[in-house]
């Protein structure tokens, strides 16, 4: 018997962006910010982060990577899916991707958002920028339909137990696993979800990983959740603690090394690689504190295949069309698995998106 054919005739990989080139840096700065205030000078001064890398963000050869392996996963697997890219920020801009789509005859797209968990920044405003660009696009612009949040599915989860205990073997007995996500306001975090949902799943996906490590061991499943690339102004209470204050803190408490794990990241962003990779392993040196960053999932074949799964789920929920009909409501009208209220836009001019 045959597959049932997909009720999608695309799927969208859409992810935040990144300077490809020094030129580039700035611009992709305001592109982040605006709206909010911030002077060049500012945004001069974060842009060295990037210049120290070339003035290159590696998100956007990651994002190329990722949707090469997805198209060979859906093809080796039976499924005849093109796959597209857009970004939020930088090019491919989401209405140009959206406008190539409808330019090659795309009515219906399932879309997978390389963010892993609730909140306004990683979830709504995506959905949002989406709304826009078919706004701009028009009567032409597909009909797009979310992938499920997979922050806790296997594909997403088993590359980080195997990467934390890889990162283990590289220090001595007892090092702690210290798990690692961008930091929000916690005025974001309070409205994620349920309330919180943000910090709740980083937890649920810790304890998955230390469980799954300790049974593997025989150690300790004890971590701790910190975070990374605070930003706003210091009257803005932010989620802590900061790595590089734990690691420090870690340090003068005698603990024989740290294992850090970036479950808040797919792929290894500028957040990655200056943040932890620059940043706190200098932290880690200068206290003496042994130091291993673990892997993300990148192309993971588990995690790729994972999203094949989570397109085939979302189609037979398409196909349920009493299930369908109970999940849609969401106000922008392109989310069937968020709720409308769930993380609502603080700017007050987009509150009701």
């Amino acid at each position: 018997m045959s597959a049932a054919p997909l009720p999608f005739d695309a799927l969208l990989l859409v992810s935040f962006g990144g300077p490809e080139k020094p030129d580039d840096v700035l611009p992709f700065l305001q592109n982040v910010t605006r709206g909010r205030g911030i002077p060049d000078e500012r945004l001069v001064e974060v842009g060295e982060h990037y210049y120290g890398f070339g003035g290159r963000s590696p998100i956007n050869d990651q994002c190329r990577a990722l949707m090469a392996a997805i198209e060979t996963d859906l093809s080796s697997n039976g499924i005849d899916l093109p796959v597209y890219w857009g970004n939020r920020n930088w090019d491919p801009y989401l209405p140009d991707t959206l406008r190539a789509m409808a330019a090659d005859g795309v009515r219906r797209a399932a879309y997978f958002v390389t963010a892993a968990y609730a909140s306004y920044s990683g979830c709504r405003q995506y959905r949002e920028n989406l709304a826009a660009a078919v706004a701009t696009v028009g009567d032409d612009a597909p009909e797009l339909h979310r992938l499920p949040h997979y922050f806790d599915r296997p594909g997403f989860v088993e590359p980080f137990v195997d990467a934390t205990l890889a990162s283990l073997d590289e220090l001595p007995t007892g090092a702690r696993m210290v798990f690692v996500t961008h930091s929000i306001p916690t005025a974001m975090n309070d409205v994620s979800g349920a309330g919180g949902a943000y910090v709740a799943q980083h937890h649920a996906v810790a304890r998955a990983v230390a469980g799954e490590v300790a049974r593997r061991t025989g150690g300790s499943a004890a971590y701790d959740l910190v975070y990374c690339s605070r930003s706003g102004p210091p009257s803005q209470p932010w989620l802590e603690p900061d790595v590089g204050d734990h690691l420090e803190q870690l340090a003068a408490s005698g603990t024989p090394g740290a294992a850090v794990i970036p479950i808040g990241f797919v792929s290894d962003h500028m957040e990655v690689i200056y943040d932890l990779d620059t940043e706190a392993k200098d932290v880690a040196e200068r206290v003496g504190l042994p130091f291993a960053r673990a892997a993300t999932p990148g192309v993971d074949p588990r995690f790729v295949s994972m999203v094949r799964e989570l397109v085939l789920e979302r189609a037979s929920t398409e196909r349920d069309e009493q299930v369908v009909a109970a999940l849609r409501g969401s106000q922008d009208g392109t989310s069937a698995y968020c709720h409308k209220t769930c993380c609502p836009n603080p700017r007050a001019a987009l509150a009701a998106l």
